[in-house]
């Protein structure tokens, strides 16, 4: 019997970003769940128990520092990658608590690397 696929909790506002992850992801052979806020991302967080969160920053209602934060402080060995379009949160302190940083970007290869690479130091 095969490995059960690893959970990817993908937080984002944007549908068009949770359609392109899931389906680069999918194909990585990763189990893709989403959320579009805050809210909901915590309550899978609890309910589906991840084994990686990819995480948006800015959100409408609770920004993904807030999320971030509780995650951490609920089970601080779930890896999570913060994901924005500006660069310049990576100088934010607060961003600092997440296991990785990418630039949204088309060009999904860091992403999938530092999902592989998070995913392997946790087994």
């Amino acid at each position: 019997m095969s490995d059960p696929k690893k959970k990817i909790l993908v937080v984002d506002d944007e549908e068009s970003i949770h359609l392109l992850y899931k389906e680069e992801l999918e194909e990585e052979g990763y189990e893709v769940l989403s959320a579009l806020n805050g809210e909901d991302a915590l309550k899978l967080f609890d309910e589906a128990n991840p084994d990686l969160v990819i995480l948006d920053i800015n959100m409408p209602g609770m920004d993904g520092i807030e999320v971030l934060r509780q995650m951490k402080q609920k089970r601080p060995s779930v890896p999570v990658i913060l994901s924005s379009a500006y660069p310049e949160y990576k100088q934010d302190l607060a961003s600092w608590a997440s296991d990785d940083y990418i630039v949204k970007s088309f060009n999904l290869d860091d992403l999938k690397d530092s999902v592989k690479r998070h995913l392997q130091k946790r087994q």
